[in-house]
């Protein structure tokens, strides 16, 4: 497979045997790059790199690009500890990530893409379009870059923030097996949760890789007039299109599938919605396991969207469970910040 970098020889792209056939290339000592390997995904300069000899510490820098984000605003919650970045890339692209503090441990989610592309109306990620993708090495870098920052190690990866990762394909397989590396972040697949809005040809693509991750649908109706309406991919690859995916996805993996379903007021949250939803998760899945998270709507002013009381939540969630159907309603972190997606690059980009 053909993976991709932004940049010429962008060194944080790099597997520990690439450093080594470059090392080797030019004469340099080839055991090196474990140590370099490592240093990097410390989040070390050239210069920090105490252990690597000058001279192969200034072949590196005239032969590698190594740029780590700039973080150019922090929030941090006095509520929970979550912290917020918005990170600027090289070249003043923003982006966020966010680390979510939990008792099993830090979890983080962050950006594929500068931008995104999908329109999909509740979501403040997609305002003014996509930018551009993100390297294998961008997207890994703001896990080194916020770990290195809050001096904890993040446990577990949510790739759910800016951008679709499957419309980034190639970099994100690439970043897969970045993070999974012995000797460098080394955190393993079943502590990562990739998110898509449905684009089915790559579900199928994701299945046949065989990494053993948990993959999110973003469903948010039970109906392909309603989806469409507020997810344009609906109109390319319809809910029955995108559910017999899923399946295919599950028998192929093993892996339990996650559905994300936003609470809508007046759209998609009503009992009736509830019990479709409920009906055709199990018409697919059976006696699958899945699961369903419920998340009333951040407002999003170009949206008009608000989400429902906390009667109506309470009453959507029983019904899913009364029905056979795993449910709950996330817990919503950061609320005394701009956590919610995209919120910071859209105030900050209109500056």
């Amino acid at each position: 497979m053909l993976y991709y970098c932004i940049m010429k020889k962008e060194i944080l792209c790099m597997m520990p045997y690439e450093l080594e056939d470059m090392l080797r290339a030019y004469g340099e000592k080839a055991y090196k790059a474990k140590q370099i390997f490592a240093w990097l995904h410390r989040g070390a300069t050239f210069d920090e790199m105490s252990d690597i000899s000058k001279k192969t510490r200034q072949f590196l820098s005239e032969n590698t690009t190594l740029v780590y984000p700039e973080i150019v605003q922090k929030q941090v919650s006095k509520l929970d500890g979550t912290v917020k970045y918005l990170f600027s890339m090289y070249d003043g692209q923003l982006i966020e990530s966010v680390v979510m503090r939990y008792k099993h441990g830090n979890s983080i989610c962050i950006s594929s893409q500068a931008g995104c592309r999908m329109g999909c109306r509740f979501c403040a990620s997609t305002l003014g379009g996509k930018a551009r993708d993100l390297s294998s090495g961008e997207i890994l870098s703001q896990i080194i870059v916020a770990q290195k920052d809050i001096g904890e190690r993040i446990d577990n990866v949510v790739m759910m923030g800016i951008g679709e990762p499957l419309d980034n394909y190639d970099n994100v397989i690439r970043f897969l097996e970045l993070v999974g590396a012995p000797g460098g972040l080394n955190i393993g697949y079943r502590h990562i949760s990739l998110s898509t809005c449905g684009l089915v040809d790559r579900i199928y693509r994701l299945a046949e890789e065989e990494y053993p991750i948990t993959l999110s649908i973003s469903l948010h109706a039970t109906r392909d007039e309603e989806r469409d309406e507020i997810m344009p991919i609906n109109k390319k690859w319809g809910i029955d299109e995108l559910l017999s995916a899923c399946r295919a996805y599950f028998d192929k993996t093993g892996r339990r599938i996650s559905f994300e379903y936003t609470l809508i007021h007046g759209k998609n949250d009503t009992p009736a919605h509830a019990k479709r939803l409920a009906s055709l998760l199990l018409k697919y899945f059976d006696k699958a396991p899945f699961h369903v998270n419920l998340i009333p709507v951040n407002t999003v002013a170009e949206s008009g969207f608000t989400a429902g009381n906390e009667q109506s939540i309470k009453r959507f969630t029983e019904i899913l469970e009364k029905s056979g159907v795993n449910a709950t309603r996330r817990r919503r972190l950061g609320s005394d910040i701009d956590a919610s997606c995209g919120q910071l690059r859209h105030k900050n980009s209109n500056k």
